[in-house]
């Protein structure tokens, strides 16, 4: 099931897309994460069309600068909002399902929970707290649920925003010490092996930065 909130036209493309290398395996969701009475039924329509719920991915994301001296608290509810709020009552409206089914949630944060983007503060608030939520959930579902986090780094750069311009862009890849931006299959392979290969491991954030975060 893959949830969209206003791209309809990219969510559509995707199912299309990927129902054509597997018919009938992609189903779309619409709602708006910030409306916390619309999550329950996510995950309700969502055990309807399929029959069960083993898996649930947090990666809805909110993205922008907030320096402080700017910051008001429609930054802060947006932010936040999708950073932790969605992830956390996302997670307890599928928590039922998830024991029965011996599931798992996996939690995208951002490598720079561990070095705070400068001016970002906000965005690195929330992103540092869905790490701390990772780890309290992993205590909380246990034994029967476990709950991990991916933490990309430069892998796709935010669109429409000068800042990040081909200098800009060159001084990160260099800052990494594989040289090169990573893939988004990057981060989806880590993704797959929490949920698939990773039987024994909850509670653990797994960097997938190309060594930025060591070199910064």
């Amino acid at each position: 099931m893959v949830h969209y909130r206003s791209s309809v036209q990219e969510a559509h493309a995707l199912q299309a897309e990927l129902n054509a290398q597997r018919p009938q395996s992609v189903a779309i969701i619409q709602g708006d994460l910030h409306n916390l009475a619309k999550l329950s039924s996510l995950v309700q329509e969502t055990i309807r069309q399929y029959g069960r719920l083993d898996v649930l991915i947090n990666n809805a994301s909110s993205y922008y600068p907030t320096e402080i001296g700017t910051i008001g608290e429609a930054e802060w509810n947006d932010l936040v909002g999708s950073n932790l709020k969605a992830p956390l009552f996302l997670s307890q409206a599928a928590a039922t399902e998830l024991r029965k089914q011996k599931g798992c949630i996996i939690n995208i944060t951002d490598m720079h929970v561990e070095r705070p983007k400068k001016g970002y503060v906000v965005y690195n608030v929330a992103k540092a707290g869905l790490t701390a939520l990772t780890r309290s959930l992993a205590h909380e579902l246990a034994p029967e649920v476990r709950v991990n986090a991916v933490a990309p780094g430069p892998v796709l750069w935010p669109e429409d925003n000068p800042q990040f311009d081909e200098v800009y862009r060159q001084r990160v890849i260099a800052q990494t010490l594989l040289k090169r931006l990573g893939e988004p299959e990057d981060v989806a392979k880590a993704v797959r092996f929490l949920i698939q290969d990773a039987p024994f491991i909850t509670g653990q954030v797994i960097a997938v930065d190309g060594g930025r975060s060591l070199n910064l």
